[in-house]
């Protein structure tokens, strides 16, 4: 097995854009979502790595995360092309990401469905824990349709400081660029 190579995009006119950005609209909800016009802002904030992600010549998905100035990645986004889940790349990428990083923070639906349920097992499984707070995820839409996500992070949990500092965090990068 290869080491997986990442690409960071540094403009939505980068090589390699348009099939991550497929990938971004096929897997994600559009009120989790930036358009691609708020990526043109906000991909020249060094803060986020949006990364495209290689096994070879194989683009095996996507991977976007802000580096916070308090020392964790806030993971926003993270994809593998539908057709190669389940051969153990996203557990790869993550892997790579939290070996990056040290400490990061997610969030995901409540378990609440099938698929719901198989997603936050497959973060406990790669060593995330579940923080109880009480999270409403700011909408990428306009008009906002914020809605209620779980946090969780790696490899513990986070205090409530940690956590306030965390939904400023993403609260001001979701406003900062979206909607312009």
């Amino acid at each position: 097995m290869e080491t997986l190579t990442y690409r960071r995009f540094l403009s939505t006119a980068d090589a390699g854009w348009a099939a991550a950005y497929r990938l971004y609209e096929a897997s994600f909800p559009p009120c989790e979502r930036r358009s691609e016009r708020d990526y043109d802002a906000a991909l020249a904030d060094g803060r986020l790595h949006a990364e495209s992600v290689w096994d070879g010549d194989l683009f095996v998905g996507l991977v976007f995360w802000w580096l916070a100035d308090e020392g964790y990645a806030y993971l926003e986004h993270l994809a593998v092309e539908p057709v190669l889940r389940g051969h153990n790349y996203g557990a790869r990428i993550l892997h790579d990401l939290c070996r990056r990083a040290g400490r990061v923070i997610l969030e995901i639906d409540p378990p609440e469905d099938e698929i719901s349920r198989r997603r936050r097992g497959f973060y406990e499984r790669n060593g995330f824990v579940y923080n109880e707070y009480d999270y409403i995820h700011p909408s990428y839409l306009r008009p906002p349709q914020p809605h209620r996500l779980m946090v969780m992070s790696y490899p513990e949990a986070i205090s409530p400081a940690e956590f306030e500092t965390f939904r400023t965090f993403a609260r001001g990068v979701a406003v900062e660029y979206t909607g312009r």
